[in-house]
């Protein structure tokens, strides 16, 4: 039996000891945890906890298992979102499948899920744009995912939206670049393949029933296409118009997530200039990088960009009552003063409804809501506690999965 881990080796280490010799169904091991299983899976795939985090253990087949291993690893690298793949496990005693180790995705959603406990407007828009800006960032760093679904993909509320990690790549492919015919396989295969799960979402009841799966998924390709060509086409501009259409075009990619690898602005024979980009993935989390150095929480980028909103707003406040505050300072006030408290106030029985960081920016939103309402500023308790009741209380249990613990960690498996 061999074990084929990425570093840190210390999560390995920690795995070491699990029954590897027995086939996956059969595990008794009291580190088990179960997770329910709103998608679908090809595999057996098991939850252990072990030294404070929770492993994704799926068995396949030993070929497909290192592609999606060394895929995953190469993801990472790419900064594409992604889970987290720990290891592989193969040459199992008797001829067993190999065993893919990956992190498990806490505070993640299954598109069943999300559908089965709809919050807010035009969830399928959200989820559409997600499943999107995740092929197009696959695309651009020449990745084929070769299995595009929705089944493959789980999602994570950011700040409102929704953030799609892959969670299931065995039949991906990593290339210098890709070509117009394996992009549109992917796209093809994508369409197929939400065809399959919105029907079979509505025979279930959870999509409405004016929405039609065929031209939900056509959405989704035209959604691609037209962020593809935003993010790859040549424009032809006049000559006096070059400064301002190069910095919007930039900003409009720069909003999207997305940097100028290079650029190239050459004439044009019948006039003006052709202005060319070559784009790839943004460098992930400048807010997320910002908002960590200066408080020490660690969130999704567009909660990052909201907290630290909220930081400057509350700096403003302190400059006229106190004077000028340095941003450090301010931040670190803001933390014990209002996000510390804010999370502190919802009752322990809802805490794993939604991460924290998301509690907070709902709240931030509830609050400008009931000020709007009233027409006056509303204290930040009431609004907590108007969060709390009518809107934290009626989100369902199963809408994320937050990080289980084993019976040792002080709380019993689910």
């Amino acid at each position: 039996m061999r074990f084929v881990f990425s570093p840190p080796a210390q999560a390995a280490a920690d795995l070491l000891t699990l029954p590897w010799d027995t086939p996956l169904p059969q595990w008794t091991d009291d580190r088990i945890v179960e997770i329910p299983q709103h998608g679908r899976t090809r595999h057996v795939v098991r939850f252990v906890a072990e030294a404070g985090g929770v492993f994704a253990l799926k068995e396949l087949p030993e070929h497909p298992a290192r592609r999606e291993y060394e895929v995953l690893r190469r993801l990472r690298e790419l900064g594409i979102p992604a889970v987290e793949v720990i290891g592989v496990v193969v040459d199992r005693p008797g001829g067993q499948e190999a065993v893919l180790v990956t992190r498990f995705l806490d505070y993640s959603s299954s598109f069943l899920a999300l559908f089965a406990n709809p919050r807010g407007l035009r969830l399928i828009d959200r989820v559409m744009n997600a499943q999107v800006e995740l092929l197009v960032r696959l695309h651009l760093a020449g990745v084929v995912w070769g299995d595009c679904s929705l089944s493959n993909t789980l999602f994570r509320f950011d700040a409102g939206t929704l953030a799609a990690y892959l969670v299931d790549v065995e039949t991906g492919e990593v290339h210098e670049r890709l070509t117009q015919r394996q992009r549109d396989h992917d796209t093809e295969v994508a369409y197929a393949r939400v065809v399959e799960e919105l029907t079979d979402l509505r025979r279930r009841g959870s999509l409405a029933g004016d929405l039609d799966p065929a031209l939900a998924a056509a959405d989704l390709v035209a959604r691609y296409e037209q962020l593809w060509a935003e993010l790859t086409s040549e424009e032809v501009m006049p000559r006096e118009e070059q400064r301002f259409h190069v910095t919007e075009r930039i900003r409009r990619l720069q909003d999207l997530g997305f940097d100028v690898g290079e650029m190239d602005l050459v004439e044009d024979p019948a006039g003006g200039s052709r202005l060319r980009f070559t784009t790839r993935v943004a460098e992930p989390g400048d807010c997320r990088r910002a908002l960590f150095t200066r408080t020490g929480l660690d969130v999704q980028e567009k909660q990052a960009r909201r907290l630290l909103a909220d930081i400057a707003s509350y700096r403003a406040g302190l400059a006229v009552e106190k004077g000028p505050v340095s941003e450090t300072a301010a931040a670190l006030r803001w933390l014990t003063e209002v996000y510390q408290p804010t999370i502190a106030a919802i009752p322990a029985h809802l805490r794993g409804r939604l991460n924290d960081a998301e509690v907070f920016h709902e709240v931030l939103e509830h609050r400008w809501r009931l000020s709007q309402e009233a027409g006056r500023d509303v204290e930040m308790q009431v609004a907590v506690r108007d969060y709390v009741d009518r809107v934290l209380s009626a989100v369902s249990g199963d809408m994320v999965t937050s990080t289980p613990r084993s019976a040792d960690q002080g709380v019993a498996p689910r």
